[in-house]
């Protein structure tokens, strides 16, 4: 059942409507696409570090992921990947970095009711329906994929 607003209540919601600022869509959007393609480019750039080591495309992968999460991680904790999703939005949320702040993130957040029941219970707060979901998702693929393979 859904609640009639007065007239009094309709006014007031259309002068809010008028005063309140409209977001730059634009300006977010070419900021996200910009700082998220600065930071896949780094990626790629470590990417090629580690062919350039001697390792495969397919085995630089692992450690070019662990060094991404590595650098997010850093760069959450000094206080830095705060700045940059201030600028970036979606655009530092969506690459590998944006995973690792969403960990270390709760945990900084809950360090002060120590390391069991404050870091490592907190930790996975953001990130723990993520890895769930997608372990789930990629089990059951998987699944089909052996089943209609045979």
């Amino acid at each position: 059942m859904v609640k009639k607003l007065t007239k009094e209540q309709q006014d007031f919601q259309q002068y809010i409507n008028k005063k309140k600022p409209k977001p730059p869509y634009i300006k977010n959007a070419f900021f996200a696409f910009l700082v998220g393609g600065f930071i896949c480019t780094i990626g790629q750039f470590i990417l090629n570090f580690y062919i350039s080591l001697g390792l495969t495309f397919k085995e630089a992968g692992a450690p070019t992921s662990a060094t991404m999460v590595f650098i997010g991680a850093l760069l959450t904790g000094l206080g830095i990947y705060d700045d940059i999703g201030k600028i970036a939005g979606a655009g530092s949320v969506v690459p590998i970095t944006g995973f690792a702040n969403s960990i270390v993130s709760p945990a900084m957040e809950f360090k002060r009711e120590g390391y069991v029941f404050g870091v490592a219970a907190k930790m996975f707060v953001v990130a723990g329906p993520v890895l769930v979901y997608g372990l789930t998702s990629s089990f059951i693929v998987g699944l089909i994929y052996y089943l209609f393979k045979l």
